[in-house]
């Protein structure tokens, strides 16, 4: 056979097509992670309907989202200890028997307590598998074309959540509510069988190596604190006021966690539950705040839209469910472009890019009335899910540049808790502003309302700029291979 040229070698890597051997594990890792991706909006359309069968008010039935998302932000951490004790296959198919089990006994709750406790269940599951799919992914690339292959993982990342509220609005159209967690059993036993046999070996500890203790002291720290913040977090947006003791208590209490967890980690000689140290790095910290943003922009206007739609706008669960699809649509848009840009320009130029995307794509939001076209809002959404699609890739990519192979499940862990508190702080904070927006309206009805939107659709704006600053902070152009390993 003869030999290419070495021009041609040289740029061979930018043509090559992706490894089938990293396609089937990516295929095997999204199809286990899809029921736990659905599950992060499913239920919000059917809220309503739950607490009637289950004969509850709606502050009560709320603790159905807010305790998946507090058991998901919790067991995070475990995720890097996890997989270096245990390894790759045992750890996934762990978390998605724990899953599995949840949405079982979910569909089969017979009070508000009991789907309380069982969605903390499946929280816990869930919130192992993101962190494990991103370090399994990152770690069988070895650092090669990251910004194409998060282009590829985060395709379902974020479409999928969008698509929860249709489909929970056609189950509860037809079906029990209880079919929203039943949906789940199907997808996770193939997901189990495949994950079996097409995981072996994948993420095993090398030979030799040192089994990892797991920093007890630093579980039993942090796991309270984010539990605490959360918690105090969530009640803001009930409690109307961040001086009723319901509020305030547990954020200080998680507060004061947090600090004692941020003393031990960086104290201690023996590997801390998260890597703190990490953040030294000005790329990495860039990308952890980043996505601190991000997930308060997607979590906060994910709880913010469909309420807009069925509020102010009129619309039926089920349609309002389908004004979200152009969201989805315009994440999809640009990522195969995206992912290019990124593995050529660096992160920061393509997530700051992406962040004005997604401001710009949500002011139609700020300025509507009840009489606003529903093309001219569906249009904004496809270009606000194509910036936070953008965004999103470029910091996945761009968070694990520069780190050593052992950092990298820190360093996922830390990225996918930042998401997390920022999600659950957008979506307390953006309930507050609405409802003391809308108290302030109540008086012009229909109108008053959907200025109430429009003056918390701004505040969404807001806190979706300041996402520019940590992108500031983001990796630039990528140097050369040669120059990189000198």
């Amino acid at each position: 056979m003869t030999a290419q040229p070495a021009a041609e070698n040289a740029h061979a890597p930018a043509r090559e097509k992706m490894d089938p051997a990293m396609v089937r594990l990516i295929v095997i890792l999204l199809g286990g992670a899809i029921p736990a991706l659905l599950d992060t909006s499913i239920v919000n359309v059917a809220i309503h309907t739950i607490g009637v069968d289950l004969h509850t008010t709606v502050s009560s039935i709320q603790w159905v989202i807010t305790g998946y998302l507090l058991s998901f932000g919790m067991v995070i951490p475990l995720s890097g200890w996890s997989l270096a004790r245990f390894g790759g296959r045992a750890s996934w198919m762990f978390a998605l028997t724990l899953f599995l089990v949840g949405s079982i006994a979910s569909g089969a709750s017979w009070s508000i307590g009991s789907l309380i406790a069982f969605r903390v269940l499946q929280g816990i599951g869930g919130g192992l598998l993101f962190p494990l799919l991103t370090t399994l992914i990152t770690q069988a690339a070895g650092g090669r074309n990251l910004g194409k292959l998060m282009a590829t993982v985060s395709l379902p990342v974020a479409v999928v959540p969008i698509l929860g509220p249709v489909v929970s609005g056609l189950i509860i159209s037809n079906v029990s509510w209880r079919w929203i967690f039943y949906v789940n059993v199907p997808i996770c036993l193939v997901a189990l069988a495949v994950a079996w046999r097409g995981l072996a070996g994948v993420g095993v500890p090398r030979p030799g190596a040192a089994r990892p203790r797991l920093d007890v002291t630093g579980l039993l720290l942090l796991c309270p604190a984010l539990a605490g913040l959360l918690y105090g977090l969530a009640e803001l947006a009930s409690q109307h006021s961040a001086a009723r003791p319901a509020v305030w208590v547990p954020a200080v209490a998680g507060a004061a966690l947090l600090t004692g967890f941020i003393v031990h980690a960086l104290r201690s000689r023996n590997e801390p539950l998260i890597d703190l140290r990490l953040f030294r790095s000005r790329t990495f910290s860039g990308a952890s705040w980043l996505m601190f943003l991000a997930g308060l922009s997607i979590y906060g206007a994910m709880l913010l839209l469909p309420l807009y739609f069925q509020q102010a706008r009129g619309y039926s669960a089920l349609a309002a469910g389908l004004m979200m699809i152009p969201q989805g649509v315009g994440s999809i848009l640009p990522r195969t472009l995206v992912g290019r840009m990124t593995d050529k320009l660096g992160a920061k130029p393509v997530s700051l890019v992406g962040v004005v995307l997604a401001a710009v794509g949500t002011v139609p939001f700020a300025l509507a009335d009840t009489h606003t076209s529903a093309v001219l809002l569906g249009a904004a959404l496809v270009i606000r899910g194509a910036g936070l699609g953008t965004a999103t890739i470029a910091v996945m990519a761009g968070a694990f540049q520069g780190l050593d192979r052992p950092q990298i499940p820190h360093a996922s862990s830390l990225t996918r808790i930042m998401q997390q508190v920022g999600g659950a702080f957008g979506a307390a904070v953006l309930a507050v502003i609405l409802a003391s927006q809308a108290s302030a309206q109540a008086a012009h009805g229909a109108t008053g309302l959907a200025t109430a939107f429009g003056h918390t659709f701004w505040w969404c704006i807001g806190f979706t700029a300041l996402a520019f600053v940590p992108g500031l902070l983001l990796a630039g152009r990528p140097a050369p291979e040669g120059e990189a390993s000198q």
